[in-house]
């Protein structure tokens, strides 16, 4: 993979960018001083992401993560036993529309072209009910990267005790190593929704502003700062807004996205963009990627780590 991005160097347009954001990556994990802060956008999960972005944790590529409630959501129910499976592209003589009905009937949620059995998410409020919330339960009004902690502990002593197939998972290897991970948006999935009602009975709450003071010391206290962004959305603003309270801003930047620029949207803004508001230092080496994540983020990953190790 490695000598095939070193290749792409040579190459234009998109290959081109591939190129550049793999060596910004490289040098960004290769600096000791550098800490890095990870975004993750949308459902990575379930589309193959998850260990990946493990792995990237668990070998100290990660100070700091920030993702969405899909993404802790679908990481637990394969950390306790659920799975994701491929979907059917063909769907015979039925239209879209009437393949998503059966699908209803059948009690089958679809991403794109990842199934999954609802049964799974009885699955996970019952592993949240019994392994996370009670323990929070007990000290009343908590962050939500005291949650994603829980998560991550619950998610890591389940898998070893019950002997699961599938790796524990991006939160339990947050929770081994250490790694903070910021989910500003826990509402909007059914981690949040979980949460939401067992608050109803019990002490238990969620505090939204809890986390913005050890996120900002972070940033704060960094000796160079750098950022990979996988896909936009509430995950990417989060990361970058941090820079906004500090005396400094990121040194590196690398940003991948499906989104045009030109609709003014946070999503597609380029990194160029994010440097006018002070989220970027004026010589930070930047770039975006224009493309899938799914195949974009492990290219770029395994380009890098190629090169460092």
């Amino acid at each position: 993979v490695g000598e095939l991005v070193e290749q792409y160097g040579h190459a234009g347009i998109g290959a081109a960018d591939v190129h550049e954001a793999a060596d910004i990556y490289a040098e960004m994990l290769a600096d000791d001083d550098c800490t890095v802060f990870m975004s993750l956008a949308g459902a990575m999960v379930p589309t193959g992401m998850r260990k990946v972005v493990s792995d990237l944790i668990r070998d100290g590529y990660v100070d700091a993560l920030v993702t969405t409630g899909a993404n802790l959501t679908h990481d637990a129910i394969e950390a306790v036993g659920g799975k994701h499976h491929h979907g059917s592209q063909n769907h015979g003589e039925k239209t879209e529309r009437e393949h998503d009905e059966t699908l209803r009937d059948e009690e089958v949620d679809r991403i794109y072209n990842v199934y999954l059995p609802q049964e799974h998410f009885a699955l996970f409020e019952s592993h949240l009910r019994s392994e996370v919330f009670p323990a929070l339960e007990e000290e009343g009004t908590v962050s939500i990267a005291d949650l994603c902690r829980e998560l991550g502990r619950a998610n890591s002593e389940v898998n070893d005790r019950e002997g699961i197939e599938e790796d524990a998972g991006v939160a339990a290897a947050a929770y081994e190593a250490d790694v903070p991970i910021y989910c500003p948006a826990v509402q909007d999935s059914v981690l949040g929704l979980q949460a939401w009602m067992y608050s109803q009975t019990s002490s238990f709450s969620l505090d939204a502003l809890a986390d913005m003071t050890p996120l900002t010391d972070l940033a704060y206290d960094a000796d160079t700062a750098g950022c990979l962004l996988v896909g936009g959305g509430v995950p990417k603003n989060f990361t970058l807004q941090t820079m906004l309270v500090t005396p400094g801003a990121y040194d590196y930047g690398v940003q991948i996205t499906m989104d045009p620029s030109a609709t003014g949207g946070l999503s597609g803004a380029t990194l160029d963009e994010a440097r006018s508001w002070g989220k970027l230092e004026k010589d930070a080496r930047n770039t975006t990627v224009l493309g899938d994540a799914t195949i974009m983020l492990p290219l770029l990953v395994a380009a890098a780590r190629e090169r460092i190790e």
